[in-house]
């Protein structure tokens, strides 16, 4: 999820916040009703509950979100009392900004939501072969991909689909 969608803004740089324990969503929310730009990248995951696997987001960094501020303002201190977070990352007295270019990236690779995309080599429905591992030289069929470049494919074994994760290097395309 992504607060106020950031924009460029010459004054303000990116610092990187820290989040209280499960409180991602209480921390944007405050900053957005202090008018503080927030970008918490997100990334996709596939998990086990209750005996099916179900997709959900959780933050690229647990326990961080980023904040753009002008330091000349001195308002860092009103990020430190927000509700929902410890403090902001220093190093001595005073907040370092985040290297901007590295947010910027960031930003580039998620979508509006701050989910981020996985590089796409490849495609949902696209038959690949499996190069190495048990299953080399096996054809699959991507069901979808995971921003950490695992690769969920659905394999036909004994006329039945068996899902399995692949990491995206031990695939190709399948002729």
């Amino acid at each position: 999820m992504m607060g106020q969608v950031p924009d460029a803004d010459a004054e303000q740089a990116w610092f990187l916040a820290q989040i209280k324990p499960n409180s991602h969503r209480i921390a944007q929310r405050n900053l957005d009703r202090q008018g503080f730009r927030n970008f918490l990248p997100m990334l996709e995951e596939t998990a086990r509950a209750g005996g099916r696997f179900v997709r959900r987001a959780r933050p690229l960094f647990p326990g961080y979100l980023f904040v753009a501020l002008d330091p000349a303002q001195g308002r860092w201190r009103t990020v430190n009392a927000t509700s929902g977070l410890t403090r902001l990352v220093s190093f001595g007295s005073r907040p370092q900004p985040v290297p901007p270019a590295l947010v910027q990236q960031l930003q580039t690779r998620c979508d509006a939501e701050g989910l981020l995309r996985p590089v796409a080599e490849f495609a949902p429905d696209d038959r690949v072969l499996i190069t190495s591992g048990p299953f080399a030289q096996f054809v699959a069929r991507i069901e979808s991909m995971a921003a950490d470049q695992r690769v969920w494919v659905l394999l036909d074994l004994l006329g039945s689909e068996t899902r399995m994760a692949v990491e995206q290097q031990h695939l190709r395309r399948a002729i």
